[in-house]
């Protein structure tokens, strides 16, 4: 199973100005509930590959954006579509949830 990339803040930001599917999973290496969706993430990013973007993002290495964002707990996958969030899914969530969201939003 392949392991979802980890993005910058600037790698953030080009990714909201292009037309497809992205799925951000914000998360901390220290966060015992990241580390239990994690393996949900890397899923997803095997089930829609080619249709949706799985990436994530480090808040500890990106603190500005987690302010920008008003990330206040973790974790926290945002759905973007045409760069415009469509959905935020907050702390340990059934994977039937992630896939429900994505595929509603292809």
């Amino acid at each position: 199973m392949k392991t979802v990339e980890y993005i910058q803040e600037q790698e953030f930001d080009s990714l909201l100005t292009s037309n497809e599917l992205v799925v951000i999973d914000f998360t901390a290496t220290w966060c015992g509930p990241c580390k239990m969706i994690a393996p949900l993430i890397d899923k997803l990013a095997q089930e829609y590959d080619g249709r949706a973007l799985v990436v994530k993002v480090d808040l500890d290495e990106n603190q500005n954006l987690a302010k920008r964002l008003s990330i206040r707990s973790i974790p926290v996958v945002m759905i973007y579509k045409n760069g415009t969030l469509m959905e935020t899914l907050v702390g340990v969530t059934p994977y039937e949830t992630f896939t429900e969201a994505v595929t509603k939003l292809l």
